[in-house]
């Protein structure tokens, strides 16, 4: 069975993105080669700050979007307690 994965990173100019993922190391090997999302490819380098495992894409899908509408404070929190 596959794993999915919603991870964060931090980019170079401290904004983070958050994203979905089956392997989260090739993901943002991605992201780090410009191949990534827009925001990030001129934000580059990104690290890997958290990630969460799920068992079914769409359990990680909607993580994923519940975290894309945490505030700034908020994901910085979670990111923390990670």
């Amino acid at each position: 069975m596959d794993k999915h994965y919603i991870y964060i990173v931090k980019c170079k100019d401290g904004s983070l993105y958050t994203g979905y993922a089956k392997d989260i190391l090739q993901r943002v090997a991605k992201h780090n080669r410009g191949q990534g999302a827009k925001y990030t490819k001129i934000r580059r380098p990104v690290e890997l700050v958290y990630q969460e495992m799920f068992d079914t894409k769409s359990e990680a899908l909607k993580r994923e979007y519940e975290i894309k509408t945490y505030s700034r404070t908020k994901k910085l929190e979670l990111i923390s307690e990670g």
